[in-house]
């Protein structure tokens, strides 16, 4: 998922308005995992997601406008300014305190859906499903959800220039999380390797039960490094500036950890049980407008 992993309220090193450096790659990018991903409403895909998430409408016209969604967005479209920025601590808080005050209902979410029900993924392998709500036209920030079945995993992997904020919304979630540790500790065995192995620093390694903080990650630090796995079905919502693009040479990279704790972390490619389904959002709509 692409989501932050130590929770706001323990984040206090934010450099206000400061970009980060530029540093030699790391990791070959891989492609993002998502199959699937045809936006139309009508592709057995979100025929599926449809009957699990309990959408009826055929369309978004008769969806209600979410006013937390629309402040979301307002902030969001004025505080992310590209690759590498992290945004003030001033900023970071008023973008938690917009995703803590949120609720599943203001995104059309209820424990009542089939994706929440035993037996609702019966004879079916546990896998994530991923919806636009909003995506940024100057590709600055997206707005993305994930659901993820019971024992479903989004797996090791990293977020290369990004500041992500992700609030669980439904659901209890283990999280795994590392950062790099320095960009000099290479594995001496794997030193001359493409794919060298590389030394990476325990940041969290905990469970989280809806309602909880957002948790923020930030380019270098926060837990950039990490891994979700679901206990109960969980749904979680991820504001990311900017999304990853493959165009720019910041695509999602899978990485393997060859070890527990401070890890010894290499990238692998990406295992079929790992892909994600995209499909159409028909929750809320996000009007392009700022409002106070």
């Amino acid at each position: 998922m692409e989501g932050g992993l130590v929770q706001h309220k323990i984040v206090g090193h934010v450099n206000t308005n400061s970009r980060v450096s530029k540093k030699k790659k790391v990791v070959r990018r891989r492609s993002l995992v998502l199959s699937s991903s045809s936006s139309s409403s009508s592709s057995p895909s979100n025929n599926n997601a449809r009957e699990l998430l309990g959408v009826s409408c055929d369309g978004r016209n008769d969806v209600p406008i979410c006013l937390g969604l629309q402040r979301l967005y307002s902030v969001c479209k004025n505080v992310f300014k590209g690759v590498g920025f992290v945004p003030s601590s001033l900023d970071v808080n008023n973008l938690c305190n917009i995703l803590d005050s949120l609720k599943p209902e203001d995104l059309g979410l209820s424990r009542e859906l089939p994706f929440f029900k035993p037996g609702g993924h019966a004879n079916k392998p546990p896998r994530v499903l991923c919806t636009t709500v909003y995506e940024c036209p100057k590709m600055k920030f997206s707005l993305v959800l994930f659901f993820l079945p019971a024992s479903a995993v989004i797996p090791l992997h990293n977020h290369p220039e990004m500041t992500v904020f992700s609030k669980l919304l439904l659901g209890t979630m283990h999280i795994k999380a590392y950062d790099w540790a320095d960009s000099g500790d290479v594995h001496p065995e794997h030193h001359e390797s493409p794919s060298s192995l590389r030394l990476a620093r325990s940041k969290a390694d905990s469970v989280f039960t809806a309602p909880c903080n957002t948790s923020v990650l930030y380019p270098t630090s926060g837990g950039n490094i990490h891994a979700f796995t679901a206990i109960t079905p969980c749904v979680v919502l991820d504001v990311i500036g900017p999304p990853y693009s493959k165009t720019d040479g910041r695509d999602y990279g899978k990485l393997e950890n060859l070890k527990d704790d401070d890890a010894w972390l290499q990238e692998i490619e990406v295992p079929e049980h790992a892909n994600m389904d995209c499909i159409a959002y028909l929750g809320p709509r996000v009007i392009e407008t700022d409002i106070s």
